[in-house]
């Protein structure tokens, strides 16, 4: 057997997800997109390597809250998550999970008493998104939502007449981006969690200072209460 079937092997056994597990996001930043039911994992895991604690295990490493800005808070869990493979445990696999803690709603603060189960959730499904799975809802024919076709790419310029270009934002100094935020005390993993994305590779240069203004008012709230 090639090297990269058996690589691929996990890989394409957990990447597709039936459509009964899935579920469209309605409102929020992340309206239109698919949010896949946490069972299914479970599922997949014990499907793949046996019962949780025979075949597959998490540790929980860390859990915490954050202060926010409008007075919101949200809490982070850390796992790291193992499976069994030819009778030999794996080495860790990190996931990072987070969830609302004390949202700002119309109605006022709402505490959710849940937030850590939920976090933990989160933090389950990005480690096993490091094993494929769900890929083909990440992924459009391992292609991400940010590559250009390459037709695209190519294309001609119209020969209509020229309109008047507009204002482009100037690009993002993403090395300079990340070195400030690891100096504010944040991982890549918790930057993307309190920008609720997946990835921040399209911000305009306007919202990655946004974000990072962000970070600078969770960490000065950070030190008021240290």
């Amino acid at each position: 057997m090639p090297a990269q079937v058996g690589n691929m092997h996990i890989y394409n056994q957990a990447r597709s997800v039936p459509r009964e597990a899935l579920k469209e996001i309605k409102g929020g930043r992340l309206s239109g997109k698919s949010d896949i039911n946490p069972m299914w994992r479970i599922k997949q895991l014990t499907e793949l390597f046996g019962p949780c604690g025979i075949g597959w295990k998490y540790t929980i490493t860390k859990q915490w809250l954050e202060q926010g800005g409008n007075d919101e808070i949200a809490a982070f869990v850390n796992i790291e998550l193992f499976f069994k493979h030819e009778g030999a445990w794996s080495e860790a696999i990190p996931g990072t999970g987070g969830s609302s803690f004390v949202a700002k709603e119309k109605s006022g603060p709402y505490t959710s008493d849940e937030c850590f189960k939920m976090a933990l959730t989160d933090a389950i499904s990005v480690a096993c998104k490091a094993l494929g799975f769900g890929a083909d809802v990440y992924w459009d024919k391992d292609a991400t939502k940010y590559d250009k076709p390459p037709q695209q790419a190519q294309e001609k310029p119209r020969t209509q007449d020229p309109e008047k270009p507009k204002p482009q934002s100037q690009p993002v100094d993403w090395p300079k981006f990340w070195v400030g935020c690891k100096n504010l005390g944040f991982t890549q993993a918790q930057v993307h969690k309190l920008s609720m994305e997946e990835s921040i590779a399209h911000y305009t240069r306007e919202q990655a200072a946004d974000l990072y203004r962000k970070l600078e008012i969770i960490k000065q709230e950070e030190q008021k209460s240290a």
